[in-house]
Order: C-alpha cells, then sequence, then structure tokens
C-alpha cells in the first residue's frame, strides 16, 4: 500500500470530554481509512506516484493523470488534512503557544485568545463541509487564518498548514448534533500547541534551507 493510515498515537478515549470515544473510532478508522483505501485504489496503475509523499502528491496533482485526478485531489487532500488533524489534538491541556509561533500569534493576532475567537468565527461559516486552518506563507512567515472546502488543501495555495479544525459533520455530529459552536468551544481544549509550534519552526527551517 503507498499511503497508510496512522495510528492516531492516544488511546480513542482520550479526548473526553471534547471529543467523544464513539467519533474518535468512526472518524479515524472509517472515514479517514476510506480516503487511504480510495487514494490507493486510484493510484493502483500507477507506480511512479505512489511514491510521492502526499504533499508532492498533491502539489503536483496538475501533473496527476485526468481521469484520476479528481480522485486523489479529494481522497488525498482528505488524507493529509486528517494526518495533520491528528497531530493537532490530543489529550486537554493546558500548554499554550511558544517560541517563534507565540510570537507570530502576539505581531498578528494580539492574544492567543483573539486568534481562537477568529478561527472559531471562520470555521463557524463554512458552508456544509470543509475545514479552517491556521496556516503561514513561508516565505513571509506571516499567520493566517484559512477555511477551505471539502477536502481542499492549503498548500495548493502557496501556504503551510499548523492547525487544523474539520468542520465536517462526522467529526462532531454524534455528541454534538447541529451544535457545531460547542463543538468548535471544546475543540481548542484539546489542541496541542506543542505540536503546532514545533511545525511552525520546521516551516520557517525548511524555508530558510531553500533560500540558502
Amino acid at each position: 500500500m503507498a499511503y497508510q493510515l496512522s495510528n492516531l498515537g492516544y488511546d480513542y478515549d482520550a479526548l473526553e470530554p471534547a471529543i467523544d470515544t464513539q467519533t474518535m473510532k468512526l472518524h479515524h478508522d472509517v472515514h479517514h481509512r476510506a480516503y487511504v483505501d480510495q487514494l490507493n485504489k486510484a493510484l493502483a496503475h500507477y507506480p511512479d506516484l505512489q511514491n510521492k509523499t502526499i504533499e508532492d502528491l498533491l502539489m503536483q496533482i496538475n501533473e496527476v493523470p485526468k481521469e484520476i485526478r479528481t480522485t486523489v485531489r479529494n481522497s488525498g487532500g482528505g488524507h493529509a488534512n486528517h494526518e495533520l488533524f491528528w497531530k493537532n489534538i490530543g489529550p486537554p491541556n493546558r500548554v499554550k503557544p511558544t517560541g517563534g509561533l507565540a510570537e507570530s500569534i502576539r505581531e498578528g493576532f494580539g492574544t492567543v485568545d483573539t486568534l481562537q475567537d477568529q478561527m472559531t468565527a471562520a470555521a463557524l461559516k463554512v458552508f456544509g463541509s470543509g475545514w479552517t486552518f491556521l496556516a503561514i506563507d513561508p516565505a513571509t512567515g506571516k499567520l493566517e487564518i484559512m477555511s477551505l472546502p471539502n477536502q481542499d488543501v492549503v498548500m495548493l495555495y502557496g501556504k503551510s498548514p499548523l492547525l487544523a479544525c474539520d468542520v465536517w459533520e462526522h467529526s462532531y455530529y454524534l455528541k454534538y448534533e447541529n451544535r457545531r459552536p460547542e463543538y468548535l468551544k471544546a475543540f481548542w481544549d484539546v489542541v496541542q500547541w506543542e505540536a503546532v509550534s514545533g511545525r511552525f519552526d520546521s516551516v520557517l527551517r525548511k524555508s530558510l534551507s531553500a533560500v540558502k
């Protein structure tokens, strides 16, 4: 299998009460797995494409044969977005952004609370299914909030995702039903800012290396 479903790295019930156990099982084991399976099926006869990272595959989507391009964009995007999502969340904690990420948040938003409020507001406005991201422009280091439909990925817009918030209904409907605001409030309880800070530092290091 060219692409595989990663382990969560924590138990299904580790995010209780913010995100319930059954939602985690269905979201990871059923929904995410389906994206991986569909992506691998589409690429079955294209071994050269199977060797690419998921990021490179999506960044070069226009080079993918037309007959599988839509499936690769949708299922590949679903795989990439969920891989980031699982790394963004984890057991509830009180850790806040640190280092360069904390400084960039102060410059761009003033406070972490303001960032959270603005990202929540953007997520509430997503019509139907989609995602809201905290993204960074690798060239400038500037942070911005982006909402994208379906399984579109930030990389296609020249940015790098740091934090992903899934607002597809399957990510919250079992517990919160149609109460998306409650889900989004709980989401911040399980965000792993250490992981987001690490991703921020990694993006800037790669950008600096590219310039050199």
